[in-house]
């Protein structure tokens, strides 16, 4: 198994979050520094983590180059943020079902109820909630979320052949999936506030460039469709 970790001047939450995932033994795991200036970079490789410089920005490009970092034998990727959002204790439950052969990509669905009062806002509902209906609306499945906390068989990873380097990145494997067939768990996780401030809802700017991007990566999928399926 890997993990990869896209991030940008999360040193603070490395710090805490690297030794919590070491102490469940996940194998490899790879922080995709994405011209980080606080120092993360150096803080993951002091807590045994390895490297990925991605030098352009972008939540896909950092996670495009730390998959690059994988070891060949790494048959399972999980992806998961480095703001502590996400309980990655849970991890065991996440790959489980891909382990025992009964899915392909399990997404950490983020349920109301289980979401820490503040840990989204009011504009990432309301795109969260866009995404899964235009995904229903185009290809007839019914996602609960965009989960950054996600686990997928590595040769399923390679056959949907991410394209997006952007905040596409969720939305277009959870497409891909769906036009392969994959199988597909979603698996209710709590999910709480970041610790420190958000690079995308902290900002009037990272909200419309994320919405943006989750849109025309919705629409490139939805026109070009017929060539691929």
């Amino acid at each position: 198994m890997g993990v990869v970790i896209p991030a940008l001047n999360e040193a603070d939450n490395l710090r805490t979050l690297l030794p919590t995932l070491n102490s469940l033994n996940p194998g490899q795991i790879v922080v995709g520094d994405n011209g980080s200036t606080d120092g993360s970079g150096d803080v993951a490789r002091e807590l045994g983590a390895t490297v990925a410089d991605a030098p352009v920005r972008g939540y896909g490009a950092a996670c495009w180059c730390a998959m690059e970092k994988l070891n060949d034998h790494i048959d399972v990727v999980v992806f998961v943020d480095a703001d502590q959002a996400d309980d990655v204790t849970l991890l065991p439950s996440l790959v489980r079902p891909i382990l025992q052969d009964e899915a392909d990509l399990v997404i950490g669905t983020r349920v109301g109820a289980m979401c820490e009062s503040g840990a989204m806002s009011l504009p990432q509902r309301f795109g969260d909630r866009l995404a899964t209906w235009l995904i229903r609306v185009g290809w007839g499945f019914r996602f609960g979320d965009l989960g950054p906390f996600r686990a997928i068989r590595r040769s399923s990873l390679h056959a949907i052949g991410m394209r997006d380097r952007a905040f596409g990145w969720t939305i277009e494997m959870q497409i891909r999936a769906v036009e392969l067939e994959l199988r597909i768990w979603q698996l209710p996780v709590p999910y709480r506030r970041r610790r420190g401030k958000s690079k995308i809802s902290g900002t009037v700017r990272g909200v419309v460039l994320a919405g943006y991007w989750i849109l025309t990566t919705w629409a490139r999928l939805w026109w070009t469709r017929s060539a691929r399926i």
